[in-house]
C-alpha cells in the first residue's frame, strides 16, 4: 500500500494502476473538493449526523472517496480567513489614503504597493480592486469568500482500498498516520540520526563508488527500525501515550487526544516512584552512564585483567529489561 500525506498525482496514480497489486491512500485537493461541492455530490446535510460519510463519483472510477468535516478545523480556517480579510483590508486602506492625499501616484506604482499586500496575506482572490494613475478602489468577492467557506473544515480522502480490508474510518486513520512517515523522515534527516551530509553526489559514478552512499542511508534506516522499537518498548518510561487501543477506537475525525494518563504523567513530570519521565534522548543519555571498565590487577603488563560493568539504577534496570521484551 502506497500513502501520501500530501496528494498523489493523477499521473503516480495512473503509473500505480499499471503495476498492479499496489493500493494508495491519498485526499483530493481543495480544487477537486469544490468541484464536488457544485455539483451537490456533497452536500451540507451530509454532515448532519456523522462527519465521515463514504461517497462515489463518475469521475473516481473503481475508487472510494470518504468525505469528512472536522468542526473545529472549520472554526481555524474561519478565524484565520477573517483576520487575513481584515489586515488586507487595513493595508489597503493605508495605501488608499496614500493615493487619495496625492503622495502616491501612477497605476504601475499604485499597482505594487497593491500587490505587496494581497501577495503578503494571500487574498487577491477575495478582492475586487480598480486601480488608476490617482485612484484606487477595493472591495469583497462576498460569493468568493462563501464559496471558499462551505469548503472550511471538510477534506476527502481517496483511495483504491476495497471495503473488505479498510472500512471508511480506518481509511481515515491510516492517512492520518502518514504523519509517521513524516516525522520518520524529520528524524532521520534533522533530529536524531542525521543522514545528512552524503557528499558522493555524482549520478555517474560506476556502481562500486555508490555503496557507500546505499550502506549509509541503509544504516540510517536500520538504526531508525531500531530506534522505533525502542520508543514502543519504553512507552511506558517516556511522554510517550500507552493508550494505544484508542487509536482504533476514538473518533477518527475529530482531532487527536492524548489519555488522562498521558496528561497527567506530561503534568507531573515524574513517574509514581518519583523517577522523571524522560524523552528518548534524555532516557538514552541516562542509559549511557552504564559503562564498563577493563580492570588489571596489578600495575604490570601481564598481570590478569577483568572486567566490572557499572550496576545499573531502578530506572536503567527497567529499561533494559523492557529492551528483553522486544520481538522483532
Amino acid at each position: 500500500m502506497v500513502g501520501d500525506r500530501g496528494m498523489i498525482s493523477s499521473a503516480a496514480i495512473a503509473t500505480l494502476r499499471d503495476q498492479g497489486g499496489i493500493d494508495w491512500i491519498t485526499a483530493l485537493k481543495s480544487t477537486a473538493i469544490r468541484a464536488l461541492v457544485e455539483d451537490q455530490t456533497i452536500q451540507p446535510d451530509l454532515f448532519d449526523e456523522t462527519n465521515l460519510c463514504e461517497i462515489q463519483h463518475p469521475d473516481y472510477p473503481g475508487e472510494r472517496l470518504v468525505a469528512c468535516r472536522n468542526p473545529q478545523l472549520a472554526k481555524l480556517r474561519a478565524h484565520k480567513r477573517a483576520e487575513l480579510l481584515q489586515a488586507t483590508e487595513e493595508d489597503l486602506a493605508k495605501i488608499a489614503a496614500r493615493v487619495e492625499a496625492g503622495r502616491l501616484k501612477g497605476q504601475d506604482k499604485i499597482g505594487l504597493a497593491v500587490g505587496r499586500v494581497v501577495n503578503r496575506y494571500k487574498m487577491a482572490k477575495h478582492f475586487t480592486l480598480a486601480i488608476t494613475d490617482t485612484s484606487l478602489a477595493f472591495a469583497r468577492q462576498e460569493d468568493a469568500i462563501a464559496a471558499e467557506a462551505a469548503l472550511d473544515g471538510i477534506y476527502i480522502i481517496r483511495t483504491s482500498v476495497k471495503t473488505e480490508r479498510l472500512d471508511a474510518a480506518s481509511c481515515v486513520r491510516h492517512y492520518k498516520s502518514l504523519s509517521q512517515v513524516e516525522r520518520a523522515f524529520r528524524s532521520m534527516k534533522t533530529v536524531d540520526l542525521k543522514v545528512r551530509p552524503i557528499h558522493h553526489r555524482l549520478s555517474d559514478r560506476a556502481l562500486p563508488a555508490a555503496w557507500p552512499v546505499r550502506s549509509h542511508i541503509f544504516l540510517c534506516m536500520l538504526a531508525y527500525y531500531v530506534e522505533w522499537h525502542l520508543k514502543e518498548a519504553w512507552r511506558e518510561l517516556l511522554f510517550a501515550d500507552e493508550d494505544q487501543a484508542a487509536k482504533t477506537t476514538r473518533d477518527p475525525v475529530a482531532p487527536a487526544e492524548r489519555s488522562a494518563a498521558a496528561k497527567a504523567k506530561v503534568a507531573r513530570r515524574c513517574h509514581a516512584d518519583g523517577t522523571p519521565v524522560h524523552s528518548f534522548p534524555t532516557l538514552l543519555t541516562e542509559l549511557a552512564t552504564i559503562v564498563r571498565n577493563a580492570c588489571r590487577t596489578s600495575a604490570e603488563d601481564d598481570a590478569p585483567t577483568f572486567t566490572v560493568t557499572t550496576r545499573p539504577n531502578p530506572l536503567q534496570a527497567r529499561a533494559m529489561a523492557l529492551i528483553d521484551t522486544l520481538a522483532v
